[in-house]
């Protein structure tokens, strides 16, 4: 453990968050504590068509675009969140464009950290929709 602190002592460490829904991919960098915004953008920034916002390829344009404006402000390595819209309706698994995003992210040179899901899990709260029987097709 102590060897890794060693290596990596004089990086800049920033998070990632990665929102990949079925909709759009929004990736957004911070500092380390969360609190100040480095760089961010969606996949709707970099596409024309509402329908491709979500692709692998929005994710990976959207990705390369703020992986380089953070190591344009001294970030060298991020902590990558992961989330999709989870909640107690919404898909638990997160859309096409994470992976092409955390994929991207290392391309365009940064150190990847840890990479965690950190979807909403639901505690039983609400009622899932689709009735007594369930969704019949």
């Amino acid at each position: 453990m102590s060897a890794t602190r060693r290596n990596n002592s004089g990086m800049r460490w920033g998070i990632a968050y990665i929102f990949a829904s079925h909709n759009d991919t929004i990736i957004h960098i911070t500092d380390i504590s969360g609190s100040e915004t480095i760089a961010q953008c969606s996949g709707g920034q970099v596409v024309k068509a509402h329908r491709l916002e979500s692709s692998p390829t929005a994710g990976l344009i959207a990705a390369k675009r703020v992986g380089q404006a953070a190591m344009e402000k001294g970030i060298q390595g991020v902590h990558i969140r992961v989330r999709a819209k989870g909640g107690h309706n919404g898909p638990m698994s997160p859309g096409a464009g994470a992976q092409a995003a955390i994929r991207a992210l290392s391309r365009v040179g940064m150190r990847i950290g840890v990479i965690e899901d950190v979807t909403p899990v639901p505690h039983d709260g609400c009622r899932k929709k689709g009735g007594r029987r369930g969704r019949r097709v």
